[in-house]
This record gives structure tokens, sequence and C-alpha cells, in this order.
């Protein structure tokens, strides 16, 4: 009986010290949030890019400087409002929870998940400038997915899964160049909404 308690204590122990080296108030609806933006922003996306309504039609592009420039500025956006709805939530879950937001965990999940992701962001930038446009879809999927997969051990395993299926949609896009718009708005659309919404009913009622 002793014995049992004792590996029960143990458990316990082993429980807290895992959940204070892992950033626990990431906001399931801040994944919601960025799939949102991440859907209006393939929209507008391809507004700039073609004309033309057939929407499933094969797509091969030269882009002009003003184009280039517009999807330079697009993306930043999205960026920056993606990020701002990200802390915004996170923040107020934290604040439910009483945690706190920036701390050793939080620090380095974000520098686990930058090291990819800004790697893939620069070379997606050269290719973007080259004229590459067919490979910027995949290459963002692919090394966005591995950020994540990357900084997944600070935060929820669900990332985890995150990570690996952006990884796949982003190799599968490389075989379908064409749909580079389409495989970019589920990656970042529909997945982060389907993820947050999971995130949100599992840990943050």
């Amino acid at each position: 009986m002793e014995k049992e308690t004792y590996l029960q204590d143990l458990k316990e122990i082993r429980n807290i010290m895992d959940r204070s080296s892992r950033f626990i108030s990431l906001s399931g609806l801040s994944g919601v949030s960025a799939g949102i933006i991440a859907l209006a922003g393939a929209a507008f996306a391809y507004r700039f890019l073609f004309t033309s309504n057939d929407y499933m039609g094969y797509r091969m592009v030269v882009l002009s400087d003003e184009v280039i420039i517009k999807l330079v500025a697009l993306g930043l956006i999205m960026f920056v409002l993606a990020i701002g709805a990200g802390i915004y939530f996170t923040q107020l879950k934290a604040k439910k929870k009483q945690a706190k937001l920036w701390d050793k965990p939080t620090k380095k999940l974000i520098i686990n998940l930058l090291i990819p992701v800004g790697t893939g962001g620069i070379l997606c930038l050269i290719f973007l400038l080259r004229g590459y446009i067919g490979l910027v879809a995949p290459f963002t999927l692919i090394f966005y997915g591995l950020g994540l997969v990357n900084a997944s051990k600070y935060s929820f395993d669900e990332l985890r899964s995150l990570g690996i299926l952006e990884v796949v949609l982003g190799l599968t896009a490389t075989v379908f160049i064409g749909y580079g718009i389409l495989f970019w708005a589920i990656g970042f659309g529909v997945l982060h909404i389907v993820y947050g919404l999971m995130m949100h009913y599992k840990y943050d009622r």
C-alpha cells in the first residue's frame, strides 16, 4: 500500500515538473484566429496573382515587381495580425489560469519555432525575388511544420501532430506546384482552425 502511494506521489511530481517545463497557456482561439487570417490572406493573394474565376485550375505565373511588393506586404500584414491575435488570446488564457505568459518555457518554444521558420522565411523570400513563386507555398508549409515539431516539446503534444501534417501537406504541394495557394489555405487556414477548435474545447474551457 505504501509502495503504491509512493509511486503515485512520484507520478504527480513528474506531472507537475513536466507541466512547469511546458508552455501551457497557448490558446486554441489563437489557432482559430490565425486560420481565419490565413484564409483571408490566401483570398487576397489569389486576387493579386490571377484574374479569372477558375479557382481549381492549374496555375503558372510570372511575377512583376509590383505583385511581389504586394505579396510581401500582404505576408507582413498577415504575420502581424496573426501574432497580435495569438498574443491577445493567449494572454487572456494565461490571466484566467493565473500563469505567466513570458517565462522560460515560452522563450524556449519561441526560439525553437523561429529557427526553422526564420530559415524557411528567408529562403522563400529569395525564391519570391527570383520569381520561383511555385515553391513559396510548399516551402512555407514545410518549414513551418518543422518549426512546430521542433517547438512541440515545450507545449502540447498536439502541436507536434499539427507540425507533421503541415510538413506532409507541404511535400504534397511540391508535386502540385500550380495549386500552391490552395494548399497554403488548407495548411495555414483550415488546419489551424480545426486544431484551434480542438485545443479550445480540450484545454481552454
